[in-house]
């Protein structure tokens, strides 16, 4: 699996006009799918292709849930989009309790179970995750030579760093791209622990340190981050049992923050390879996990023929930059426009009479 790409559907057919199919696209249409040789993939950028034919093609990694998504573990995940990475034992989809059961063990290699988010956030983006969490039980220390604690996580993260072989959570200064919760229970006279932290590109840890604050088994939490770009603040609430769990500081990142990138949810069970200290051995069930992200990068699409001239126009967004690129084969393509974010958006491609069998795409990247 290449943990580089975002996501990746295949080609659709819309028996429409250029300009409605646009909007059907948009709108997230189901169709039938033909059979195409290979689907697009850009890293980890989000792309969008149209084609001047009668038939309109559309091949896109722009997830209908850009704007956020909720997870309640009604149907089996993996069949919804949810992947995983590392040990893939650690976690289970309980079909009677229609939860996610998850074991975190720090034995065991770094173990993901994730979902790409559609689009990617920095830390100039509104977002937020929530989920309910309920520890069925917990073994601090389990490893008798690392006696002391270990982190269980859930946030988000730039998959791309976090399945590098260098990532290491334990160390604390090689997990770049991170907005996590984290939990340390007691443990050789350290206090239980609630840490939501940000971590830059460049692995500056900025967490918040929130002790005593013990999470007891078979007790349900819920828990609440919440991130504003326009003070750079992560704000995390906590219940249990329906009532106040906490209080909890806010992260708030100085002026030397430089940025992150994230681009997928995941419940993390880390390594402790590299804590010389401290080993976690836990079980515990998620559900009710829902994001909130920003808007697509691309929006409102329309794709019109004109005088000789296909105009793309679309909504794009301050922080991104943007490119059309045009093929004929569906394989080799060539950028022929490009164009910084802002609101409104249109490229211009004129091309012969009589052309057809033209497409283009839309790359649209994040500095």
């Amino acid at each position: 699996m290449d943990f580089d790409r975002v996501d990746r559907l295949p080609f659709h057919r819309l028996e429409a006009r250029p300009h409605q199919a646009a909007r059907s696209f948009l709108g997230c249409v189901r169709t039938r799918a033909l059979n195409a040789s290979r689907p697009l993939a850009f890293g980890s950028r989000l792309a969008a292709a149209v084609a001047l034919h009668a038939i309109l093609f559309l091949a896109c990694e722009l997830r209908c849930d850009a704007a956020g998504f909720t997870e309640n573990f009604s149907s089996p995940p993996l069949v919804t989009g949810w992947r995983t990475f590392g040990d893939a034992t650690l976690f289970s989809w309980n079909s009677n309790s229609q939860k996610l059961d998850v074991t975190w063990d720090s034995s065991r290699p770094n173990s993901y179970f994730f979902r790409p988010l559609g689009t990617i956030i920095g830390k100039a983006d509104d977002f937020g995750l929530q989920f309910d969490l309920r520890l069925i039980s917990i073994q601090s220390g389990a490893n008798a030579a690392k006696p002391s604690t270990f982190e269980i996580a859930v946030g988000l993260f730039r998959l791309a760093s976090a399945v590098d072989p260098g990532f290491n959570r334990g160390t604390g200064q090689n997990s770049p791209h991170l907005a996590e919760w984290t939990y340390f229970p007691a443990a050789d006279s350290i206090d239980a622990t609630v840490s939501p932290v940000l971590v830059s590109a460049s692995s500056q840890f900025i967490p918040s340190f929130n002790f005593p604050l013990e999470m007891e088994t078979n007790q349900l939490f819920h828990v609440v981050l919440a991130y504003t770009a326009s003070n750079q603040t992560l704000v995390t609430t906590m219940t249990r049992n329906g009532s106040a769990f906490g209080p909890i500081q806010n992260v708030k990142l100085p002026p030397s923050f430089s940025d992150f990138r994230l681009d997928t949810v995941s419940i993390n069970s880390y390594s402790d390879a590299g804590d010389p200290y401290g080993s976690i051995f836990v079980r515990g069930a998620i559900d009710n996990l829902a994001v909130i992200t920003p808007s697509a990068p691309v929006a409102n699409l329309v794709s019109r023929v004109t005088n000789g001239v296909h105009h793309i126009q679309f909504t794009g967004r301050t922080n991104w930059t943007y490119a059309l690129e045009r093929s004929t084969d569906l394989r080799t393509f060539l950028q022929v426009a490009n164009a910084s974010g802002g609101t409104n958006i249109v490229f211009d491609d004129p091309f012969a009479a009589g052309a057809i069998g033209r497409f283009y795409r839309i790359r649209a990247e994040r500095p």
